[in-house]
């Protein structure tokens, strides 16, 4: 089993206790994590990130033991092994598209996905040299989604990847998640409100407010 969940649970001072559902994923497998605003699905891909520690419970990728990695161990493991995709892209504006993807290879030993390639086959081979401020809304989100990608990671995560999209775009950015993920052997999450993307990815599950 490439990643699983077990037994996860976490509370913020003063809150309710989450207590998510155990999830696994093999290479190449995609889930969907359903929920409404506040239900805690952030809080979950943050977990899963790396970038909360659970209260109890384990999150293991590759068969590393995520939450208990600390410090620049964690940042470097999650640089390395994990791709996230932000719903808002969270790019460096004043780097140009390419120097965005390099930056993050940096931060990797890994040898990552060809800078060149990746960005012909997100459609953006045009726009390598193009300031950060100069993209379209979709060209930024592909940029993040490449900025995911660079490094090969294990896992993606991608959070509400499609709510300010149209129908058309959606069905664009869930089918690219999909085929990069599969091409790269890396497992896919999605995190997202968006019922529409059922249509397009059957296995999931839905998170509730505690």
């Amino acid at each position: 089993m490439l990643f699983f969940t077990k037994d996860l649970q976490f509370a913020y001072p003063g809150q309710a206790r989450y207590h998510f559902q155990n999830i696994s994923l093999e290479a190449g497998e995609s889930l969907l994590i359903l929920g409404r605003s506040g239900s805690g699905k952030t809080t979950f891909l943050n977990l899963l990130a790396g970038l909360l520690i659970p209260d109890s419970g384990e999150v293991v990728l590759d068969g590393v033991l995520v939450n208990s990695l600390k410090g620049v161990q964690a940042d470097r493991f999650r640089g390395e092994n994990i791709g996230i995709v932000f719903q808002k892209p969270h790019l460096l504006a004043p780097l140009t598209v390419k120097e965005n993807l390099q930056m993050a290879r940096h931060f990797s030993k890994k040898e990552g996905l060809d800078l060149d390639q990746l960005l012909d086959e997100l459609n953006l081979s045009q726009k390598a040299h193009s300031s950060i401020s100069k993209l379209s809304e979709g060209e930024a989100q592909r940029v993040s989604i490449a900025r995911a990608l660079v490094n090969k990671p294990r896992l993606i995560l991608a959070d509400e990847p499609t709510s300010s999209l149209d129908d058309e775009n959606a069905l664009k950015v869930i089918s690219l998640l999909q085929n990069q993920a599969a091409k790269i052997e890396a497992a896919l999450i999605i995190v997202t409100h968006d019922q529409r993307v059922k249509d397009q990815i059957s296995n999931f599950i839905e998170v509730q407010a505690p």
